[in-house]
């Protein structure tokens, strides 16, 4: 086979049968006006992307640290900076609870006041047990327990090796509790063990087990789960948010 004539439009292809004869055939070719809006086919070696790569606002909606919804209009998360601004503003906030005891940034407080968000600070360390005494948090916790001498909210005993304020946490679950402060936001310093308590407490409330409470916790901490404060979710005491409301709740009873 060959081409024996080629035209602007034509090319004229030439077969040789068995038996000698030959057969003449007429092929368009197809012309491509390159001034119009319809792309050439890419050539050989070259790779066209699967997918369009966006730009502008898109780029930048960056949700914080371990951001994740907790529940209707309830969300939580690390600590935000002005990289995750675009992203919160798409969440509409009305309120946001830090548990971190510092100073709120200023370009953060400039970030609540410009969209009209309230801030809730209950501050709350952040340090943790030294190595290796997580067992003896444990063992000191459920001795006091057995004892009746330590209780969370009326505590007979202060706590030692635990780093969770009761009251403040309290106070906290108030405010989150409270359908006119949300959509809200709860974070602390990484969004795992002060806000993980927090989160866990409320579970209680809506009566989650221990172990999915404990296993929501973990998935945050990871391998920075600490034995004292599922020991903490475990003793708190939600017998004073019993009548508390939760319509927005979609694990409320």
């Amino acid at each position: 086979m060959k081409l024996i004539e080629k035209t602007m439009n034509k090319s004229i292809k030439e077969e040789e049968k068995d038996d000698g004869s030959k057969i003449f055939q007429t092929i368009e070719v197809a012309k491509v006006d390159h001034r119009s809006n319809v792309s050439p086919p890419p050539s050989a070696g070259t790779t066209t992307p699967l997918v369009e790569v966006s730009t502008g606002d898109e780029l930048s909606l960056l949700p914080p640290l371990n951001f994740a919804m907790v529940d209707n209009g309830i969300f939580r998360s690390g600590f935000p900076d002005s990289t995750n601004f675009s992203f919160l503003k798409t969440l509409g906030l009305r309120s946001i609870i830090s548990l971190c005891p510092e100073a709120y940034p200023e370009n953060n407080m400039q970030f609540l006041k410009f969209n009209g968000i309230k801030l809730f600070q209950f501050g709350i360390k952040g340090s943790k047990c030294l190595p290796g005494l997580e067992n003896e948090v444990w063992l000191h916790l459920r001795k006091h327990q057995k004892e009746g001498s330590y209780t969370n909210g009326n505590s007979k005993t202060t706590e030692p090796f635990v780093n969770i304020s009761d009251y403040k946490i309290r106070e906290a679950l108030k405010v989150l509790l409270d359908e006119k402060n949300h959509p809200l936001l709860i974070h602390c310093n990484r969004g795992k063990h002060r806000t993980g308590c927090l989160v866990g407490c409320m579970r209680k409330l809506q009566k989650w087990c221990l172990t999915s409470i404990f296993d929501e916790y973990k998935r945050f901490a990871a391998a920075k789960a600490r034995i004292s404060d599922q020991m903490f979710m475990d003793l708190f005491d939600v017998s004073s948010f019993k009548n508390t409301p939760m319509s927005f709740s979609c694990s409320s009873s």
